[in-house]
């Protein structure tokens, strides 16, 4: 496992009056090359999660594992300069870290951060830019002369300049338009199945990210509500209602033509084209 986390809770302002519970008692494990999707509802935890897993924070209570780091609550805080390199965190609005003058400056800072020269540290930008899908051209463009999309692929590629083995990010395609949504979710793909990168996502669309996840965690008022499959979650969308969260369309649809064709044990149509297919199949076998 990659990431585990035993008995883990996080409160704000903890041993104050004022202390708020953020996560509670979370046991997780993910395994290497997973996609992990993670969802909820504002104030579940999502984003208390993810700086758990580079050391932004330390858990209160349990034990977060991560790579080869330990951080138990109470005890000394282990170094963590590797761990931040090797689990790179995109925030939500990630262009709002960018400060440099130029797009390659910006990307370089990191890894000269961590010891890298000038030139190395360059090398490393060209070739994040070729993963990320980005013309050379823009490395010598203002970051805020760049479009939306733009922007997001260039912070990505900030973080994936520093070459990490696990890649976490916080709605990173909040704002965007739906191409440029589904063109950054193919690049995390692509990442995950070709580069065996770890990729955990934070999103509030699960329909756009349902045929990439491996397994989705979801979250409601700190505690762990969900840890499995899109199949397995397929069978159980009140419990997606009953925590205040919108049903796919996909996974809805899927549960009525299930009840009504009785397909419960096939695997369900992720997507509007293969749920589209599904149900011409069906009615011409009806028929």
């Amino acid at each position: 496992m990659v990431i585990q986390l035993d008995q883990v809770s996080f409160d704000y302002d903890a041993r104050s009056p004022w202390a708020s519970a953020a996560l509670r008692d979370l046991d997780l494990e993910i395994s290497s090359g997973q996609f992990i999707g993670v969802a909820g509802t504002t104030g579940s935890g999502k984003s208390t999660l993810l700086q758990l897993f580079n050391g932004i924070i330390k858990p209160t209570a349990g034990t977060v594992s991560v790579l080869d780091i330990k951080m138990r609550a109470g005890d000394k805080a282990p170094k963590l300069r590797e761990l931040r390199r090797r689990v790179g965190l995109v925030f939500q609005f990630p262009e709002q870290q960018m400060f440099e003058d130029t797009v390659e400056k910006d990307i370089c800072f990191g890894p000269m951060n961590f010891g890298a020269s000038e030139e190395e540290a360059k090398q490393l930008a060209r070739k994040a830019f070729d993963k990320m899908g980005l013309s050379p051209d823009l490395l010598q463009r203002s970051p805020f002369q760049l479009s939306g999309g733009q922007m997001r692929k260039v912070a990505i590629a900030s973080v994936l300049a520093m070459e990490p083995d696990i890649l976490v990010l916080d709605e990173p395609t909040a704002t965007l338009d739906p191409v440029s949504r589904r063109e950054l979710i193919e690049l995390l793909q692509s990442l995950c199945r070709e580069e065996g990168k770890t990729i955990i996502m934070v999103t509030h669309r699960m329909d756009e990210l349902l045929e990439a996840a491996d397994r989705w965690i979801i979250l409601h008022e700190g505690k762990c509500v969900y840890n499995g499959n899109a199949r397995n979650l397929a069978g159980r969308l009140h419990l997606l209602e009953e925590h205040g969260m919108a049903v796919p369309f996909p996974l809805r649809c899927w549960s009525i033509l299930a009840e009504r064709f009785q397909l419960h044990h096939e695997e369900p149509c992720l997507t509007a084209a293969s749920l589209a297919h599904r149900i011409a199949a069906l009615s011409n076998a009806n028929a």
